[in-house]
């Protein structure tokens, strides 16, 4: 995978932008200046990000994921992993019926709905899996390949299916881990 250069990064104009960055030359970068990159996070070939996005460190965005932003913005916190194909939403258009949709329509024939989102620490989203506007992940959630997640969900626990529903608590001995990690990043820096 060929990633642009720290110099290359830094002429997209990022909103801000951490330390050991690594972003595919294939990936496609919209509003730079809306979007804030942590240290050591990446995101590999022909991921979309655009909008408003919050990303923190030691977040992996792998290949073929959307990352949409929009207007009220997306967060995402640090030990955040998408695997291939993710999509993340924060505004979606009216499918009833009721309104017109897509991007030509001017706003007062269309009934979006937008919500900002977030996915807490240490979640891991399954490969082919959707996050709607509004359906926050929680600390700790895993969520299954291919699972449609359309609410919030509680901290530390698996969610599959579509929609997704919990299927059980997830360990957390990861965390022990992080702290090791973190320690050890510390000392070396020293």
């Amino acid at each position: 995978m060929s990633y642009f250069s720290l110099e290359e990064l830094y002429c997209f104009g990022f909103k801000s932008l951490g330390s050991n960055v690594k972003v595919s030359k294939r990936a496609s970068i919209y509003d730079c200046n809306q979007i804030e990159i942590g240290d050591n996070s990446r995101i590999d070939d022909y991921a979309v990000i655009s909008g408003n996005i919050q990303i923190g460190c030691n977040v992996h965005i792998t290949a073929h994921c959307l990352m949409a932003g929009g207007t009220e913005g997306l967060v995402i916190e640090d030990f955040c992993t998408f695997a291939y194909g993710v999509k993340v939403f924060t505004q979606s258009d009216d499918y009833s019926g009721r309104t017109m949709t897509n991007s030509t329509v001017p706003p007062n024939f269309k009934n979006e709905k937008k919500q900002k989102t977030v996915l807490g620490r240490h979640s891991i989203i399954g490969a082919g899996s959707i996050i709607m506007p509004g359906a926050n992940v929680a600390e700790g959630v895993s969520v299954g390949a291919n699972s449609l997640l359309l609410k919030p969900t509680q901290s530390w626990s698996i969610y599959a299916g579509s929609p997704a529903v919990k299927i059980k608590n997830r360990n957390k001995s990861l965390l022990k881990l992080e702290e090791i990690y973190l320690r050890d990043k510390k000392n070396d820096s020293i």
